[in-house]
């Protein structure tokens, strides 16, 4: 992709440990170039315990702002002068605005979801919510889940205790920790009306596979299935949930969303984001 770089073009990023990996770029720049903003988005690596000096950093050398994933969300939401709705949810940030020499902090991740679950046709107002999963994106798609008017979301993990440490964040008492073990998954699922997973398992690069996907058999006819990895395209769990005839999603939609809104507050520019994420989708 060519980058056309003037005097006045503002710079973004998006910082990680590790990151060298992200998507970022390749999706920032390309609805950039679409758009035809002068913009540039970069990568820059962060190392961990260091998100408050890159802060100081990004303020001095003129960054517009910058996106930030694992460790810095948490670590960068008491750092800002503002923050939305969402960060206070989730108490951590993944979009950093500079404006005016102050920094504004967003979260657009369950912003992301819920609209990729809307393109499955799966929104979550009055369902009950299998989740898998209980690290900082379970956090995030729990509590969104949730402020979406899901009537139950039981957040599966294999430390039961690290899923109540979750679900202790949501004060309505829709959440609910449970195992990770195949009676406990498939007692679940025969009561479930949507099925997240916010684990690694499947994802490629890693060790990790589902040991059992029999928990898949019992769910109710058409349940959709949505799963937050993208790499493979196809994990397993989808493989086998679209074998058994119901729908089944990856996480390519989310990642996209999630930077098309990202983007809307890095430029304050109105994105349509349904013909953005189609041509998104084509180009990853």
């Amino acid at each position: 992709m060519k980058v056309e770089l003037t005097n006045t073009t503002k710079k973004l990023c998006v910082i990680g440990d590790p990151v060298l990996h992200s998507k970022s770029p390749l999706i920032h720049n390309t609805m950039l170039s679409t758009l035809g903003l002068d913009y540039v988005y970069l990568c820059q690596p962060v190392p961990r315990g260091q998100a408050a000096e890159w802060l100081r950093c990004a303020r001095f050398a003129g960054y517009a702002g910058f996106n930030a994933t694992m460790p810095h969300k948490e670590v960068l939401f008491p750092l800002m002068d503002e923050t939305d709705e969402d960060a206070r949810l989730y108490r951590a940030v993944n979009t950093v605005c500079i404006k005016d020499g102050r920094v504004y902090g967003y979260n657009t991740d369950g912003r992301g979801f819920i609209r990729a679950l809307e393109d499955l046709d799966a929104a979550p107002e009055g369902k009950t919510v299998l989740l898998l999963g209980a690290g900082g994106a379970a956090r995030a798609v729990a509590l969104k889940l949730v402020q979406q008017g899901a009537r139950a979301v039981f957040v599966c993990n294999r430390t039961v205790e690290k899923a109540a440490a979750l679900c202790a964040h949501e004060p309505l008492g829709r959440l609910a920790p449970a195992g990770f073990d195949s009676a406990t998954l498939c007692r679940l699922a025969a009561r479930a009306d949507l099925v997240v997973n916010c684990t690694s398992l499947g994802m490629e690069g890693t060790q990790g596979q589902f040991e059992d996907l029999s928990f898949l058999e019992k769910l109710p006819a058409g349940v959709p299935v949505f799963d937050l990895i993208y790499a493979p395209a196809e994990t397993a769990l989808l493989r086998r949930a679209r074998e058994l005839g119901h729908p089944a999603a990856n996480g390519l939609s989310m990642l996209v969303y999630q930077a098309v809104f990202a983007l809307e507050h890095f430029t304050d520019t109105a994105i349509d984001a349904a013909a953005m994420a189609q041509l998104l989708k084509n180009v990853l």
